[in-house]
């Protein structure tokens, strides 16, 4: 059900069946294909492709020139900069369907920057991809990936900033927040 508080342009194509959120903001030359999920208070933005199978969260903002495609979950409060692109078939072949799809998670606060590939992985909460980066791999909650294909890089807290351990495997962020290292290629974040 498109919610009556949610803003649609005149010339997006959104399926009467689709689910789209109040407040949410689709914008021009948008294409949302029956069965999709959209949730409250989003930002799509113009020349984006939603399938059926998508489901996208709350607070989640869409920019330019994506194509969700079926399989890819989107959680709440995640950016994705304009131009990333989305697989769910490896093994793609003109006119043949194996049926052999695989899905994309991208978790909570999570951000990827313009340009990126992502195949399908889980993208942990509140990381980073860094712009133009082919994400091949799960990336750890709190990593900042960059590169082709991208490699962790550093440590982010929730608010952006880059984290410094200490030789404890400990890190304090200007905003306040406390993490703590565990084991090789996990980073906690300390509740306060």
């Amino acid at each position: 059900m498109i919610s009556p508080e949610a803003s649609i342009h005149p010339l997006a194509a959104v399926a009467p069946d689709a689910d789209v959120g109040p407040r949410t903001r689709i914008w021009q030359f948008c294409v949302v294909l029956p069965g999709a999920v959209i949730g409250d208070d989003c930002n799509i933005c113009a020349h984006c492709m939603i399938e059926g199978g998508a489901l996208v969260g709350n607070r989640v903002t869409v920019k330019c020139g994506i194509y969700l495609c079926d399989m890819v979950v989107v959680e709440d409060d995640v950016h994705l900069g304009p131009g990333v692109a989305f697989t769910n078939d490896l093994r793609p072949r003109s006119r043949q369907r194996h049926g052999q799809f695989t899905g994309t998670l991208l978790q909570q606060g999570c951000s990827v920057g313009s340009n990126c590939t992502i195949l399908p992985v889980t993208i942990g909460r509140s990381a980073m991809v860094g712009a133009g980066s082919v994400v091949t791999k799960d990336v750890p909650d709190f990593a900042l990936v960059a590169g082709n294909p991208a490699r962790f890089r550093a440590w982010v807290c929730r608010c952006g900033e880059k984290l410094m351990l200490d030789g404890g495997g400990q890190a304090r962020c200007t905003c306040g927040r406390q993490f703590e290292k565990s084991g090789t290629s996990t980073l906690q974040e300390i509740p306060t």
